[in-house]
């Protein structure tokens, strides 16, 4: 530093040390200028809160805007481009509604409102990111450049006319030759409203495009919905009925009254077996049929079943249904997901 340098900051500090304990009253600025002073700092606090709360809005979970920021901070010291983004809730929950959705397989209605639900979450998800976009182009960018440009650059004039003033304290010609500047860039900052305006307006009204398209989007999956419940309502089923108890009985009283019947004694001490005995004749197969695929009960009544499994025909209810029962449940199946093994007696 040159003698110069060093003499002004020696003035600069006797200067201030007098005003703050010798009680040397100082140059003092206009009413104005103070005024402007004080709502440059108002306006440096508002950016500052405006932005941080914004993308706080826009990316609410702390802990994925942080992962974000990491995987943006690694990604732009390898020298690739930004390719992570926020992972949207709605989007979330979208996607584990298609992928159950799609499990329950193409005869669930319930699957298929699951399916509709994901597909309209989704969108909105791309809702979001299309008002993440827009308010960080139109709001955010110019908040920023507000942030770091001009308000910057008018806290350095005001930190360079404090220095100034302290240096030339006694000269009022000084002082106001070098308050131009920063007097100028103070009214251009503070009175620059109609912008300002502009940029919230953007961001209010990308907010009411992005409510207006889920609101869309929302009405039509609350329609589909409807159409489907009702369709799943008007599904005709018929109600189950009493099975009647078989009229054989496996009870040892029943066998030995048909034995008498069905035996005949010989004077040798042999007996002969009638043709008409149930134990000659052979016990008819009963009716069955094997499961193709496995089928979840969706109304009261219906058998739910696994793929494999070796189900008791009871009756056929129309083209459509079977009656019949597994593991000691009853119910109505569809036709198209089991392989007749034994028919029903016609």
């Amino acid at each position: 530093m040159s003698f110069a340098g060093l003499k002004k900051q020696f003035n600069k500090a006797n200067q201030y040390m007098s005003e703050k304990i010798g009680g040397a009253k100082g140059t003092e600025l206009d009413d104005d200028f103070i005024e402007m002073e004080r709502k440059t700092d108002v306006m440096g606090k508002c950016v500052d809160d405006l932005i941080g709360k914004t993308e706080e809005f826009l990316q609410p979970n702390p802990a994925s805007r942080a992962k974000l920021r990491t995987v943006n901070t690694i990604s732009k010291m390898r020298g690739q481009a930004k390719t992570g983004a926020y992972p949207q809730p709605e989007g979330t929950l979208g996607e584990h509604m298609c992928k159950h959705g799609k499990d329950l397989g193409e005869d669930s209605n319930f699957g298929e409102c699951l399916i509709e639900a994901g597909e309209s979450f989704k969108q909105l998800a791309d809702y979001k990111y299309s008002l993440e976009d827009n308010v960080k182009q139109n709001f955010l960018e110019p908040l920023t450049h507000l942030q770091t440009k001009d308000i910057k650059e008018v806290n350095h004039h005001r930190k360079k006319l404090s220095g100034r003033r302290l240096d030339y304290d006694c000269k009022k010609r000084k002082k106001d030759k070098g308050s131009q500047v920063t007097d100028e860039d103070l009214r251009n900052l503070l009175e620059n409203d109609v912008e300002h305006i502009c940029q919230l307006q953007s961001f209010i009204e990308a907010q009411a495009e992005y409510h207006r398209s889920a609101m869309e989007t929302l009405q039509a999956l609350v329609q589909t919905l409807e159409d489907k419940r009702e369709n799943a309502g008007n599904r005709p089923r018929r109600e189950r009925k009493a099975r009647p108890i078989s009229n054989r009985s496996s009870s040892p009283d029943h066998f030995y009254e048909a034995a008498p019947n069905d035996l005949t004694n010989h004077g040798n001490g042999g007996f002969n077996y009638n043709s008409s005995s149930s134990f000659n004749s052979a016990p008819k197969p009963e009716a069955c049929c094997e499961a193709l695929y496995d089928f979840e009960p969706e109304n009261e009544g219906e058998l739910g079943f696994q793929e494999g499994d070796n189900i008791k025909l009871i009756s056929q209810i129309d083209e459509n249904w079977y009656e019949g029962s597994v593991n000691g449940r009853t119910g109505f199946f569809p036709v198209n997901y089991v392989k007749v093994v034994v028919d029903l007696p016609h």
